[in-house]
């Protein structure tokens, strides 16, 4: 796709400017941001429905019986169910707002191993798998959640090109097993694991299944009623919504076993002064009051992704992504990660004698933004023995002609550090 072939339902030029950030120079340079795995930037349809909540509606929600009470609560629920169609789920599921992925699965990992109402779902002697590509907040959860109940953290480990095998995980899981967590999208490769049949086969165990789905969610949302899936967590800010925002969505009897995190507030429905009864699901795990324009702009953000269109979006990103990829596998000295995973967005790469933020460095002298490091996720990088790496990462406003600049950039950086 070039700037004239663009995503429906209008012209990627026209797309681009609902980005006013877009338009801004860096170094003398316009912007090419490169970034989108860390945050996409946030589109003008939302920042309208934010503000239009904000200037007409702004009040608490639940609590008030005058206008803009009901006003407000009416556009919270609205955007939950907005989201619930947005992800595909069904009579059987819930939809619980967060502050982010990483704030859901702490929400899943803490729910399942402390005690409340009832004994926690994870005991000493059982099993916890988590996939080896995970990002820390799927897995340092999990870890203290391992140490708080006594159970086992078991890793599935990819394979020396950061690919996963469900016969690997078919070996792991056990009668013990209570959960097995992995992501939709590595976000340190790009690598998308066969999590449909992952899922499917720790389900079939009797385990909880959770999906990281933060680096899928502005392209290639999964949708949750068709997979063997407990619990799925994403971001607003991985989706041109506004940070501070997400979701988690899952299986209305999974989200039950969960302990509840935060009281007061909503989340009670009757309290004494020495005791409290719970509310029903969503409020029993929403504690406090929440960022009611957030979830407003949530809901736009997954509106505007579907107006875009998300097939569109994905042959875009995916189209961006295979030319990044060949044309750094050409410039001598590069390496490329994950070289074939062609469904993605994230393109990472390491090169000889470059340290990856000099790279970083040289790339925003000339105004493109990529992200350099470990990306967190420490564990994967370490297992791919290949150092830190450079991350460019791809949305829909994204063109081919920032592409060519990235790769003109690295060229250079390797003449520069070599």
């Amino acid at each position: 796709m070039d700037d004239t072939s663009q995503p429906n339902p209008t012209g990627l030029r026209a797309l681009r400017e609902l980005f006013p950030v877009l338009e801004q120079t860096i170094n003398g340079a316009p912007l090419a941001y490169l970034d989108n795995a860390a945050t996409t930037q946030i589109a003008q349809p939302v920042l309208d429905a934010m503000r239009g909540f904000e200037h007409r509606d702004r009040a608490n929600i639940h609590r008030g019986v005058h206008t803009l009470s009901q006003r407000a609560t009416d556009a919270f629920e609205r955007a939950r169910e907005d989201l619930k169609r947005y992800v595909g789920a069904g009579p059987s599921h819930e939809l619980v707002f967060t502050s982010g992925t990483t704030d859901a699965l702490n929400m899943v990992a803490l729910g399942l191993s402390i005690g409340g109402e009832r004994p926690p779902v994870i005991e000493p002697g059982d099993q916890i798998i988590v996939s080896g590509i995970e990002h820390h907040a799927n897995l340092v959860p999990w870890q203290q959640a391992a140490r708080r109940s006594g159970a086992t953290l078991s890793i599935l480990q990819p394979d020396a090109q950061g690919r996963l095998d469900a016969r690997d995980l078919a070996r792991l899981l056990s009668p013990r097993t209570r959960v097995f967590a992995v992501t939709a999208c590595a976000n340190a490769t790009g690598e998308r694991p066969p999590f449909e049949e992952m899922l499917a086969l720790a389900a079939e165990a009797g385990a909880l299944t959770v999906l990281d789905a933060a680096q899928a969610v502005s392209h290639e949302v999964p949708a949750i009623d068709a997979l063997a899936c407990d619990f799925m967590a994403f971001s607003g800010h991985k989706m041109y919504g506004p940070m501070g925002t997400g979701v988690l969505v899952g299986r209305r009897a999974a989200l039950e076993r969960l302990v509840p995190l935060r009281f007061g507030g909503d989340m009670v429905q009757w309290v004494t002064q020495t005791g409290a009864s719970f509310a029903e699901l969503p409020a029993r795990l929403e504690g406090g009051t929440p960022n009611v324009a957030g979830a407003v702009g949530l809901a736009a953000a997954a509106a505007f992704i579907d107006k875009v269109g998300r097939g569109e979006i994905d042959a875009h990103v995916r189209a961006l992504r295979a030319n990044a990829a060949a044309g750094l596998a050409a410039i001598e000295g590069v390496t490329v990660l994950s070289p074939e995973a062609s469904a993605s967005a994230i393109v990472s790469f390491v090169a000889q004698g470059a340290h990856p933020h000099d790279i970083g460095t040289l790339l925003d002298e000339q105004g493109v933004a990529v992200r350099t490091g470990h990306h967190c996720a420490q564990p994967l990088i370490d297992h791919l023995g290949l150092g830190p790496t450079t991350r460019a990462s791809f949305a829909l406003y994204n063109t081919h002609d920032e592409v060519e600049r990235l790769l003109a950039g690295v060229a250079r950086a390797m003449e520069v550090l070599r």
